[in-house]
Parts: structure tokens; C-alpha cells; sequence
């Protein structure tokens, strides 16, 4: 059982920047794809980023440009570096990862985005 913790949320203005990071309880190399999800109020939950174990990554087309996707694979860690944030981009963020058949998800973390 993997156990994914979230951190980094919090309320920024618009156009700002945050960093989210999700730690792993343990090595993150077989643990492929990792990715970050989102959750607003009265939505489905939608794929934000996610990264391959070969470092290919992915992106909403709504985040490209703005968001990064990067890991650091000696602190079992995986970022969201967030930039020019929107109010739309105001949800709960849900760090996952998949190994094998299964998937796991973290707590999330809230945020919100002022105009």
C-alpha cells in the first residue's frame, strides 16, 4: 500500500505561483505514472499533469504552459510547479500514482485562487 502525502496548497491572487509536492511512502521508480489531479466544487475530478517512469509527461490543455510536472526520485517526491494561476484553477488537488493494477491517491490539497 503506497501512501501519497499532499502539501503546498493555499490561496494565492491571480497570476501568482504555487508549488504543490506529494511525497511517497516509499521509492517512487516503480511507482508509474505519477500525476496530479483536480477537483472542483460541483465538477469531476480531471487529469492535470502526469509523468511516465521514462520522464515523459502530459498535460491538460488548460495547465500547458502554466504548470510543470517534475520528481525528485531520491525524496520519493513529485511536483506541481504552478504558475500564472486563474480562478478556474481554484479545485482540491489529489496527488495518484499507479503500479501494476493498482492506483492510490493522496489526501489533496486545497487551491484557491483569488481575482
Amino acid at each position: 500500500q503506497v501512501q501519497l502525502v499532499e502539501s503546498g496548497g493555499g490561496l494565492v491572487q491571480a497570476g501568482g505561483s504555487l508549488r504543490l509536492s506529494c511525497v511517497a511512502s516509499e521509492s517512487i521508480f516503480s511507482i508509474r505514472p505519477m500525476g496530479w489531479y483536480r477537483q472542483a466544487p460541483g465538477k469531476q475530478r480531471e487529469l492535470v499533469a502526469a509523468i511516465t517512469s521514462g520522464g515523459m509527461t502530459n498535460y491538460a490543455d488548460s495547465v500547458k504552459g502554466r504548470f510543470t510536472i517534475s520528481t525528485d526520485n531520491a525524496k520519493n517526491t513529485v511536483y506541481l510547479q504552478m504558475n500564472s494561476l486563474k480562478p478556474e484553477d481554484t479545485a482540491v488537488y489529489y496527488c495518484n500514482a499507479r503500479r501494476s493494477l493498482s492506483t492510490y491517491w493522496g489526501q489533496g490539497t486545497q487551491v484557491t485562487v483569488s481575482s
